[in-house]
């Protein structure tokens, strides 16, 4: 079958990777990929958020199979629109896309069943967000309503910054239409885990564990990013706390929603503080996460296509999930400046040297070939702020780590950043 995969970061990289090596698959085309989408598909010069456009190349490419990487697309409603037209597309309808675009949504929906949760209450002016952080005290939490890639939450730890993070929101409408409204929650303490299901609403199934890390520099330090590395399984997750992930939070939604008519079909991302032993939610996502699916994806041994199929046709219950038990671990290679500003066009060196034999993989995010400027052949450059993820799978998460970073000094562009300690929490969990 032909597969049409949406989106041009890391993330979709690794699917592309994934899907190319299901038997069912013939071709693969990336809308609109980067230079590594295009070692294993046929990248589209069609924007992710070009939904009529993307309806169009379908049509026209016959295309079996839709698979939606980012938010963006699927928060406009993608998927409504390629269900209308016959077309089988592997994510959430619009209404349910709302979990991951409407924090004030995915509040309302975690009440209404029962899912636990920071406490929290909505604001639309600044003088009555700061007037209820003054009461409550700090720390607390500042959330964008909104889509804002991931960058749109303030943890503030002194009164002055939960100010400044209600100004930047309210006022100085940082994040436009996404900040019109904004969630004040309260600061969950405890330590931060993933869990990914893909459910066809009926069958709920979870994905292997994984912790990402947001901030951009080591320790947990510096502001939030897209995420800049993460592991699987998260040694954090033990089976007790896997089954009380699934008992009170995935399988109540995933049930509340059916009951409600909403029918949810493809990947819910659940983030969550475990606090005292017990997981609460910090926030939904309706697709794969970015950059945990490069480091849960090489686990599964199972046909992702084969999967995705099953998810949209309403027979999950056929699937049976099979995982590498090696750890696998991610580090995102990103631009100086990143998640401010970066420039672009710095030529990337050393890949050659990052081989896959060695269970080491090397997904693209923000890249793409240029003509060189001495040679009549194409270069590799960076082009954007996330540049590459760096992955390694191991019989041991410390293992994985040592392979990551060894391959991570073999590669090089200008003003390259990187954290240092992806894997060391987990490792520090493990000996504890």
């Amino acid at each position: 079958m032909n597969i049409l995969v949406v989106g041009s970061g890391g993330r979709e990289h690794c699917l592309v990777w994934k899907l190319k090596q299901s038997a069912l698959v013939d071709l693969i085309y990336c809308a609109p990929g980067n230079a590594g989408t295009a070692l294993h598909a046929t990248n589209v010069a069609v924007a992710a958020d070009n939904i009529e456009g993307l309806l169009e190349f379908a049509r026209t490419n016959k295309i079996d199979l839709t698979v939606v990487g980012p938010e963006v697309p699927l928060v406009a409603g993608i998927v409504d629109r390629f269900n209308e037209n016959g077309f089988k597309i592997f994510g959430p309808t619009k209404a349910l896309a709302r979990l991951e675009g409407s924090k004030i949504f995915a509040k309302e929906i975690m009440k209404k069943y029962g899912v636990p949760t920071a406490d929290s209450k909505v604001f639309t002016t600044a003088p009555e967000a700061k007037e209820y952080v003054k009461t409550k005290g700090v720390p607390i939490v500042i959330k964008a309503d909104g889509l804002a890639a991931g960058k749109g939450v303030v943890v503030a730890l002194k009164l002055e910054e939960a100010y400044q993070g209600i100004d930047l929101m309210l006022t100085q409408k940082k994040f436009g239409e996404a900040s019109k409204k904004i969630v004040i929650e309260d600061c969950l303490q405890g330590e931060e885990a993933s869990l990914l299901i893909v459910t066809d609403s009926d069958t709920v199934i979870p994905l292997v564990s994984s912790q990402d890390h947001k901030q951009v520099f080591d320790a947990d330090k510096g502001p939030n990013t897209g995420g800049m590395g993460a592991y699987a399984p998260a040694p954090l997750v033990s089976e007790a706390l896997h089954a009380k992930i699934m008992q009170t939070i995935c399988n109540p939604l995933i049930a509340g929603l059916k009951s409600d008519g909403l029918i949810f079909k493809g990947i819910l991302y659940v983030g969550l503080m475990i606090q005292d032993g017990k997981p609460l939610v910090l926030e939904f996502n309706v697709r794969f996460g970015d950059p945990e699916t490069q480091a849960i994806l090489p686990k599964l041994n199972t046909d992702l296509a084969r999967i995705m199929l099953a998810t949209v046709d309403g027979t999950l219950s056929g699937i049976t999930m099979e995982w590498d038990k090696r750890s696998c671990l991610c580090v995102v290679l990103a631009s100086g400046g990143y998640p401010g500003s970066y420039k672009k066009g710095a030529v990337i060196t050393g890949l050659e040297n990052c081989n896959d034999a060695d269970d080491v993989f090397v997904f693209h995010a923000g890249t793409k070939q240029v003509p060189a400027e001495t040679k009549k052949k194409l270069q590799l450059v960076t082009n954007g702020g996330r540049v590459l993820g760096v992955v390694a799978l191991a019989d041991t998460l410390q293992e994985a780590q040592s392979k990551v970073y060894g391959a991570v000094s073999r590669i090089h562009f200008d003003n390259m950043h990187y954290r240092k300690d992806i894997g060391s929490k987990a490792l520090h969990f493990s000996r504890s």
